[in-house]
């Protein structure tokens, strides 16, 4: 029998992102979708005719004993209290990204679910990207030799400032790039190389209008001692290399973003025909000097966080450890304060969670 999914918000995330992919997997039923926005409202009928419409989270816990799984996909300063809502009412429960607005607050909320034996499972589903995977399959192979540079940009060219909730500088909003892209920066960094020791940031506010960071750099020094380079700019008329690993027998350049959201945001669903492909033209490189060739790109594939969420409800691992997730943000604040004190932040003295 599939799990019954109850989904709050139908903006990009929840249209795009967890809607589709729900869909996709055949262990789960996209029973019910939160949304007052009469538009909004409107296309999620036309695109999912058997799921129930909701105005209100609150209906959901009206409804709790038909659902096995709340997924919170609304606005960055919802995540937690309709997460901590879900957990009270016995409901397992996947929160879009960030999880929360700073560390403290998710650990209080890990906390609680873990007290009441619930399932807090993050979206950061940029683990599944294919230009990732790929970079993940080359450092466990040792193809790069030693790796002693991480560099990682999600650029943007949107030069006019969004009417948004991203860009309100409401701390609680948790809004601007770090807390948008970065996060997705900075836990592929942890992922592949390990906690960080210490960090460095410039975070700026570039646009005509902007109140929030549109302009982010982090520096990471992991305890292995890697270096991790991470941009984000809604700037970037001319885009640099997605990716660029330094190792001390090889460099992979990678340039191009994961095709699986413009994809989705087009209509194309997991299992159709080249979905997460890429063409040979846009491969990465592998190398040193003129001895360099093309990498195939592993197809990207962002199914299989919900794939990971279907084994976890059956009592097998999270795809994405809270854990993690804090981790990510303890860097964002460290970041914050590096930018407040023009200074570089040492985490070597943070315990974990």
């Amino acid at each position: 029998m599939s799990a019954r999914v109850g989904l709050v918000g139908y903006g990009l995330a929840g249209r795009a992102f967890h809607a589709p992919l729900i869909e996709a997997e055949p262990a789960l039923t996209l029973a019910a979708i939160v949304t007052a926005d009469p538009a909004r409202r409107a296309q999620a009928a036309a695109d999912h005719p058997h799921a129930t419409l909701l105005d209100r989270a609150d209906e959901l816990w009206a409804r709790r004993a038909e659902l096995d799984l709340i997924v919170v996909a609304s606005p960055n300063a919802t995540h937690v209290p309709l997460a901590r809502a879900a957990i009270e009412h016995g409901l397992d429960v996947v929160v879009d990204k960030p999880l929360a607005a700073s560390a403290a607050e998710a650990q209080a909320l890990l906390d609680d679910a873990r007290a009441r034996g619930r399932l807090l499972i993050p979206f950061h589903n940029r683990r599944w990207d294919g230009d990732f995977l790929t970079v993940r399959r080359l450092v466990e192979t040792e193809a790069l030799g030693t790796v002693v540079r991480f560099e990682s940009r999600f650029d943007r060219w949107r030069p006019e400032v969004a009417d948004g909730w991203r860009e309100q500088d409401d701390p609680a909003e948790a809004g601007g790039l770090l807390y948008d892209l970065g996060v997705h920066l900075i836990d592929q960094a942890l992922q592949l190389f390990g906690p960080a020791a210490t960090v460095y940031a410039e975070l700026d506010v570039r646009r005509p209008g902007a109140r929030v960071d549109d302009d982010a750099f982090v520096a990471i020094t992991h305890r292995n001692g890697v270096r991790s380079h991470l941009w984000a700019s809604m700037l970037a008329g001319q885009l640099a290399p997605r990716l660029r690993v330094v190792g001390d027998a090889a460099t992979y350049v990678k340039h191009g973003l994961d095709p699986q959201e413009p994809q989705m945001r087009a209509g194309a669903r997991p299992g159709d025909p080249g979905f997460g492909e890429e063409p040979p033209e846009r491969w990465g490189t592998l190398g040193a000097g003129d001895e360099t060739r093309a990498v195939p790109t592993e197809a990207g594939r962002y199914i299989g966080f919900y794939r990971g969420v279907v084994s976890a409800l059956r009592g097998g691992a999270l795809p994405v450890d809270p854990v993690d997730a804090i981790a990510a943000l303890t860097v964002i604040e460290a970041a914050q304060r590096s930018v407040r004190e023009r200074c570089v932040v040492s985490l070597d003295d943070v315990s974990g969670p």
